[in-house]
């Protein structure tokens, strides 16, 4: 299936997409010097196509997903030449959708367990999957579907999705509202939400909507258009997201049990022509979000950092941009963001993927065709 633009926030000119330039300059190491930090970005490997998540196994290999279908293994910085097979039949590239989020469990060393999320196929449309795996090999064995996005939505845009395990043992997915705006505010919908199942895909008993009838128990908080990052800050529990606005309007929230987010009733951004969605920026019962960009950046990927490789990152949250090319570093300080620094403002790379990983550097996953896996590392 050929790979269509797998984002379009703002890359909008009437109603073409603007096709993705390739991810990286040729040079495959550079230093940049920031507000506190000087750090060389690297290219780890490349030939990735279209990668759009990343994840870290205790051996040391790393596990990336491949918009199309593939899910890679990282080995000493190459890319090895089969994927791992065992992948759910249903996946299907569409639009912005394919194979998305890939997570390891809590205890993985124990079981094996590879969490994915995916567009699935399903008769003349798709939705956004949640399955879970056991690693075998080279291969996912037994691999089954945990929740499943519904209804069914058509086109290509907005399937999110992210995921992230708290430490309760309990799995957060964040789900776009497929190019529907106003089926964020509908509460039998799981499009424009944030699900919370236990890592089997049951429904724990203290999610907000348990025992209403006209609400899927799995479904935590709703009002959202389409995340593209989720992490969880440490210290404190609490899991933050990022979200793509319309032209303008993306935002940085708190995920709370039952709080609605607005779309579309309130937004701060604009349709890409300009036409207004919503007078409204505030309303009584929804929630403001802790940061916001006009004009977009486009948001993706989104990590806490709290390792010792950049101190003066530490508690900050590092955010991917695909429109805007850039790394955006938020400071926060008592669950509010008080600061932005841009780096990377000229590499000319969309940053899909944003991850610490287990040696404290910063990792990146550039979304072109032939896109890349970078680290930023400390300088002097």
């Amino acid at each position: 299936m050929p790979i269509t633009d797998v984002t379009r926030r703002g890359l909008m000119l009437g109603s073409a997409a603007v096709l993705a330039a390739p991810a990286v300059a040729r040079a495959r190491s550079r230093v940049e010097r920031t507000d506190n930090a000087t750090f060389r970005a690297e290219v780890v490997a490349d030939g990735l196509e279209s990668p759009w998540a990343l994840a870290f196994l205790p051996n040391g290999d790393m596990l990336v997903t491949e918009k199309p279908g593939r899910l890679r293994i990282v080995r000493n910085g190459e890319v090895l030449r089969r994927p791992i097979g065992g992948l759910p039949d249903d996946l299907e590239a569409v639009g912005q959708g394919g194979l998305l989020d890939v997570v390891p469990h809590p205890r993985f060393q124990e079981n094996g367990l590879i969490y994915l999320s995916y567009a699935a196929r399903f008769n003349d449309g798709h939705l956004t999957q949640v399955a879970v795996g056991q690693l075998d090999g080279g291969n996912l064995v037994g691999t089954r579907v945990l929740l499943k996005a519904t209804p069914v939505g058509y086109g290509g845009r907005h399937f999110g999705s992210r995921m992230v395990f708290h430490p309760d043992g309990t799995l957060y997915i964040t789900f776009g509202e497929r190019g529907s705006p106003n089926r964020s505010q509908k509460l039998d919908d799981f499009a424009g939400t944030v699900a919370r199942i236990n890592d089997d895909g049951s429904i724990p008993a203290d999610n907000p909507f348990v025992g209403r009838s006209d609400v899927p128990p799995a479904i935590y908080s709703y009002g959202h258009r389409n995340p593209q990052g989720m992490a969880l800050q440490p210290g404190t529990g609490r899991v933050w997201l990022h979200e793509h606005g319309p032209r303008g309007g993306d935002e940085v929230n708190i995920v709370r049990a039952g709080r609605n987010y607005g779309w579309p009733v309130i937004t701060h951004g604009v349709n890409y022509d300009g036409s207004e969605i919503s007078p409204l920026t505030a309303k009584d019962g929804m929630e403001q979000p802790e940061w916001y960009w006009v004009p977009s950046i486009a948001p993706s990927g989104m990590a806490f950092y709290d390792g010792d490789a950049f101190p003066g990152w530490q508690g900050n949250a590092l955010v991917g941009a695909l429109r805007s090319r850039l790394l955006a570093r938020l400071s926060v300080e008592d669950d509010k963001v008080v600061a932005e620094e841009r780096m990377l403002t000229d590499m000319g790379a969309r940053i899909r993927d944003v991850r610490q990983g287990p040696d404290g550097l910063v990792y990146l996953l550039t979304d072109a065709w032939d896109g890349a896996l970078m680290t930023l590392s400390p300088v002097g």
